[in-house]
């Protein structure tokens, strides 16, 4: 009886909170391709590149800048892994992205000549045809413009040797071995590595001048703190750095001088609140045009009277939201740039800094009917040891935030954190009528050293899930969400966290969707990418030291998979197979172990993924999944149709649960 009054209730809350609702938005509008997406502008004006589906994938074309986007014409045709970033070469004779196959991240560098001819495309070159190698680009050195210098892990996997790449013939050059384990290289404005970037052995970091065969350090961090190089200097005598070094608690902007080893504090965030985010320069003139930080909403500070005087006009002329610029041409008189908002995924505008216009290029989504889309609010919380977190929240529009259904909604990383802006999850979830919340847990970046240390070894049951806990106590508290409808879910951490929270506290959860997060940290840890392996004291410091018998105890009491028997709420698990980070073995184990427990488990699996869904087929099933596991355990709206295509995609990466096997155990 108790069990038919609840489903009652449920379904009177539900059928009230339907009839505030906006009308129900197809879920293609959210996560189908983009009609355009990523354009910019060539470096001499006289084309704009974009993104766009050529047979259902996503591909680079291109147009003359003047022309209208009929007459664009693709520049690849991959069919089967979408072309997702791309970048223009410094002379603007090609176009160079990087590829992986199935998601397996074994990147190679390709550049195609938009000008060329082709059937149906022009060739691309291949610049790094290695088998199960891992490049990714350096730098494009302003004074080479033919060249980039590139990072291969051909000889060894866990490192990456530099090489100077010819776009135009493909002959490698090689500048440096790494045999002194560093993890990351820096490129000087001649084309010459000058720095390297190595983890010490207590966890701390170190900045290493190249002084010929020779690595001299001259600038150390404890595990603590941390730093990262910007950019050199015209001359390449000093480099522009972003450091927390000693008392200072927030990351703050420092110009060091590589010969006398001395710092210029040129500038810390003027609100106190957040780290250091970014500096814009010049290209042209190397000047510091602005800085950047990332608080609620993003505050940009100018450092330069014409820029100021030319982005403010910008302004002017273009709707309201965050705006990005997003490339300028080699004389900077054209700017393309972005404005979004947490309604809006982003309109592309082409800025004249001559005539002080900005003419619109496209919407992105410009059939997402923005007007019934929920405004994205920063709010914050207490933890239960007095921390303050941040968040966002996101309410159904047109309802009261009255006893609602909840999605917690965990970004990954960890060491990572979300922003104000357009959330394609945090508006279709609103859409059907769940209250979503995002939480910036203590280990997540941005809010300064206090912050992202107080998350070290605080997996699971410690204080990074108690925040995620408290956010839904703070909901409750407020009378935003119906303690009876609470969801959790997210991809990598998010996913771990959301298998945290069911067999932590199960109490709490109606339900939880799972992407690609990893079950058991000891596995996790056992299987990282070889290429991580110079920062692998990384994750002692902030999970925790396998070698040490009391920590590798506790990362077994933070794991999942060890309490699956707590789980009461049903539990839906999304994995791609080819997923170097998370590997598919952390799927199958919980899986395995909920199934053997009796509990209420799905299961889902791409063959032609990795850590994420890219492949739009891929990505709706994910969401029809999600969708529909969620009305039904949380009342919430779902749309009945499902095109054939989808319905033919999620049944083929549907897992019979029942045919999942317990895989062998990772070997360290």
């Amino acid at each position: 009886m108790k069990v038919f009054l609840s489903l009652l209730f449920t379904i009177l809350c539900s059928t009230v909170l339907f009839a505030q609702l906006p009308p129900i938005i197809d879920r293609e509008l959210f996560f189908g391709n983009p009609d355009i997406s990523g354009a910019q502008i060539s470096p001499d004006g006289k084309w704009i590149s974009f993104i766009k589906p050529y047979r259902n994938v996503q591909n680079i074309w291109v147009k003359e800048t003047h022309e209208a986007f009929e007459k664009a014409r693709p520049v690849t045709a991959d069919s089967l892994r979408p072309v997702t970033n791309y970048f223009w070469s410094r002379n603007g004779t090609y176009i160079l992205f990087v590829q992986d196959k199935g998601g397996d991240e074994n990147f190679r560098v390709y550049a195609v000549n938009p000008k060329e001819k082709g059937d149906p495309v022009p060739k691309a070159r291949d610049l790094t045809p290695l088998a199960k190698v891992r490049a990714y680009i350096l730098d494009v050195p302003k004074k080479t413009p033919n060249e980039i210098v590139v990072g291969l892990n051909d000889r060894k996997a866990e490192l990456h040797d530099v090489y100077r790449v010819n776009i135009e013939t493909g002959k490698r050059t090689l500048l440096r071995k790494n045999d002194e384990n560093i993890a990351g290289w820096d490129i000087d404005p001649e084309g010459r590595v000058r720095l390297g970037i190595r983890q010490t052995a207590d966890g701390g970091s170190e900045l290493l001048r190249v002084d010929g065969d020779k690595l001299t350090q001259i600038y150390t961090t404890t595990s603590d703190e941390s730093f990262g190089t910007i950019r050199f200097t015209p001359d390449g005598k000093k480099v522009y750095m972003t450091t927390n070094k000693g008392a200072v608690d927030k990351q703050q902007f420092e110009l060091f001088d590589l010969a006398s080893l001395t710092t210029t504090v040129l500038e810390k965030d003027p609100m106190d609140e957040v780290d250091f985010s970014g500096a814009v320069f010049s290209e042209k003139t190397e000047k510091l045009l602005a800085t950047t930080y990332t608080g609620d909403r993003e505050r940009i500070y100018f450092k330069d009277k014409k820029f100021e005087t030319d982005y403010k006009t910008m302004q002017k002329s273009l709707p309201q939201g965050e705006v990005a610029i997003v490339n300028m041409t080699n004389d900077e008189t054209l700017w393309m740039v972005s404005v979004a908002s947490d309604v809006d995924p982003g309109s592309r505008y082409l800025f004249d800094t001559k005539k002080g216009t900005s003419t619109l290029v496209y919407k992105s989504r410009p059939t997402l009917p923005s007007e019934h889309l929920a405004p994205m609010k920063p709010v914050r919380y207490t933890a239960r040891d007095g921390m303050t977190i941040s968040a966002y929240l996101t309410i159904p529009k047109g309802v009261d935030p009255k006893n609602l259904p909840v999605i917690m909604f965990i970004h990954g990383g960890p060491w990572a954190r979300d922003m104000w802006g357009y959330s394609p999850y945090a508006q279709f979830f609103a859409n059907r009528g769940y209250a979503v919340l995002q939480p910036n847990f203590r280990g997540s970046t941005g809010y300064g050293k206090k912050f992202l240390n107080a998350g070290n070894k605080q997996w699971g049951t410690g204080a990074m899930q108690h925040d995620i806990t408290d956010g839904v106590q703070y909901l409750i508290k407020e009378g935003i969400a119906d303690p009876k409808r609470i969801a959790i879910a997210g991809g990598s951490y998010g996913g771990y966290a959301t298998l945290a929270g069911l067999t932590f506290t199960p109490e709490l959860y109606a339900a939880g969707f799972d992407i690609v997060g990893p079950s058991n940290i000891i596995t996790l840890l056992n299987s990282i990418p070889p290429y991580w392996a110079p920062m692998k004291k990384t994750f002692a410091i902030r999970v925790g030291d396998m070698e040490k018998p009391d920590e590798k105890k506790m990362l077994e009491e933070q794991s999942p998979l060890n309490f699956a028997k707590n789980i009461k709420a049903p539990l839906y698990v999304v994995q791609g197979a080819n997923d170097p980070r998370v590997k598919k073995a952390e799927a199958d184990q919980i899986v395995v172990a909920a199934r053997e427990l009796g509990l209420q488990v799905e299961y889902m699996c791409a063959p032609d993924e990795g850590h994420g869904y890219r492949g739009r087929e891929n990505r709706l099933a994910m969401t029809v999944a999600m969708e529909k596991f969620f009305a039904k355990h949380l009342g919430g709206r779902v749309q009945e149709d499902v095109p054939a295509d989808i319905r033919k995609k999620l049944e083929a990466i549907t897992v019979d649960v029942k045919t999942v096997t317990m895989p062998e155990p990772a070997k360290p």
